[in-house]
């Protein structure tokens, strides 16, 4: 088991590496192999492909932790997302510039959407749209985190969230009030 870790650790390192030097969809399995001197089968035994890597990092590096964190407010998480992704923004821009045909977006849509799912059910108790909410507001978000990591001059992760629960109490707010009417 502690191999299979540092095997892991050490292709996404290279990864990482080779990031810093050019973009994603130049680098094939065979640089990161080469990078760690290992062999293809060796990366392929832990790693359907580069993207299922790449969710690898995201995952060991955020999505664990957070896992393991007991949060109360979901603004919480988002801010803790949004402020990985801004330490990482480099590394994140490359990924995502990638348009054609991108896992690691259906990769982090799964993860977020139990989480959205959650959210809903509290909102709106037991809806029958709530999977539609969940959908909409799990795209909206990962659509808006993607635009505001490949900014040229992004906004400080704060400031981010502190927009989109502006917008969210926002709407809210204003839904209240129309139906109160």
């Amino acid at each position: 088991m502690a191999d299979s870790s540092i095997t892991k650790k050490a292709l996404a390192s290279a990864l990482k590496k080779l990031m810093s030097e050019r973009p994603f969809s130049q680098i094939t399995v065979i640089n990161i192999c080469e990078l760690c001197e290992m062999n293809r089968k060796s990366f392929y035994y832990h790693f359907k492909d580069k993207y299922d890597l790449v969710s690898y990092i995201c995952y060991t590096e955020f999505i664990k932790a957070a896992s393991e964190k007991d949060y109360t407010d979901g603004f919480d998480l988002l801010y803790d997302m949004c402020n990985y992704f801004e330490k990482n923004k480099s590394f994140y821009r490359k990924i995502l510039k990638n348009e054609s045909n991108n896992p690691f977006y259906d990769y982090f849509k799964g993860w977020l959407m139990p989480i959205a799912e959650d959210f809903m059910k509290k909102i709106f108790a037991s809806s029958e749209n709530n999977q539609f909410y969940a959908d909409f507001f799990t795209d909206a978000f990962i659509n808006s985190l993607k635009k505001w990591i490949l900014s040229p001059n992004p906004m400080p992760a704060k400031k981010f969230i502190e927009m989109i629960r502006s917008c969210v109490y926002g709407i809210s707010k204003n839904t209240v009030n129309q139906i109160d009417e």
